[in-house]
């Protein structure tokens, strides 16, 4: 990891990017799987976003002087918990499963 550390932050950043890009490709990629839309089977498609989040968090990790884990840790925090107050309104969970349910969520 230290040698990643050695790129210039512009690359590190350049990598980051095209990675969350191939892990949201990986991402949708599973959906339409999980949906029958196209020919990848579930397995691999799973194999693949695991893969793809492994390379962003490789790349979050070669980060660390510009973003500390521990900074990012206390944003993971405040967004998890705001996550769990959404999940919790019944309003919103109510939403949530209709959409899933009409295939839009």
């Amino acid at each position: 990891m230290n040698n990643i550390r050695n790129l210039p932050v512009t690359q590190r950043l350049i990598n980051l990017a095209e990675e969350c890009n191939e892990c949201a490709q990986a991402t949708l990629k599973l959906y339409r799987a999980m949906h029958g839309d196209t020919p990848v089977s579930m397995m691999d498609a799973r194999e693949h976003l695991i893969e793809e989040i492994a390379d962003v968090s490789v790349c979050m990790t070669a980060l660390g002087d510009m973003a500390p884990l521990s900074d990012v840790g206390e944003v993971i925090t405040q967004k998890a918990a705001r996550w769990e107050e959404r999940i919790n309104d019944p309003d919103v969970r109510r939403r949530m499963m209709e959409d899933a349910y009409h295939g839009e969520g």
